[in-house]
């Protein structure tokens, strides 16, 4: 344990800022998979909600700074091309 106030400080913030990365990253994760469960069915204006919504959180997510730019696009494109293929 830190027994310096600042590092006691820094303990303090890092945590919070976790809790919420995995929070952003929870709920991203949810929207892709909604988006891939409806591609999976088969139905299209179901996936057409879905898959805006899901880009829309992996945008967020990358501005936030929790994705790294190429990971974010390359889940974007993979949903986008799940999407046209069905």
């Amino acid at each position: 344990m830190a027994n310096i106030k600042s590092a006691k400080k820094r303990i303090k913030v890092i945590s919070k800022k976790t809790l919420r990365n995995k929070m952003i990253k929870s709920a991203t994760k949810t929207a892709v998979k909604k988006a891939l469960a409806a591609i999976e069915a088969g139905d299209k204006a179901a996936a057409a909600v879905a898959c805006k919504e899901a880009v829309s959180a992996i945008d967020r997510a990358y501005t936030k700074g929790i994705f790294h730019k190429n990971a974010a696009a390359r889940k974007k494109s993979t949903i986008q091309r799940l999407y046209n293929a069905m």
